[in-house]
């Protein structure tokens, strides 16, 4: 009985770690600054193990580098932009899209982002 309850909740597990990895890959990136003004760039996700992952933003002329995390359909991030340090929390769609809120260290404000499967 309890060898069978353990192989149940093991299988339970497995989804979230497939969508913990499903979620690597190529995104154009679109958001709007603490102003309102617009962005964009792409972003590239590469999965470092079965919890977490890198990402690096390049839009304009700015990049950024950042240690990433999934649980369900929440994605955040913490990342560094030249000095600054920043926060952005993602909520992901069936269709792959993530739409997130982001924010850094010490200043008002918030920005939006939306990652789209490059195609």
């Amino acid at each position: 009985m309890r060898r069978a309850f353990w192989a149940f909740m093991l299988m339970g597990m497995l989804p979230a770690v497939a969508a913990a990895q499903d979620i690597g890959g190529l995104y154009n990136v679109n958001g709007t600054n603490f102003d309102g003004s617009p962005y964009q760039g792409q972003a590239l996700i590469k999965i470092t193990s079965n919890t977490t992952c890198e990402i690096v933003w390049k839009t304009g002329s700015t990049s950024s580098n950042g240690f990433c995390m999934r649980n369900d359909d929440a994605f955040a991030a913490g990342y560094v932009m030249g000095k600054d340090i920043g926060l952005i929390i993602y909520k992901a769609s069936p269709d792959g899209t993530l739409k997130g809120l982001w924010t850094i260290a010490g200043k008002n404000g918030a920005g939006t982002e939306i990652l789209t499967p490059a195609k």
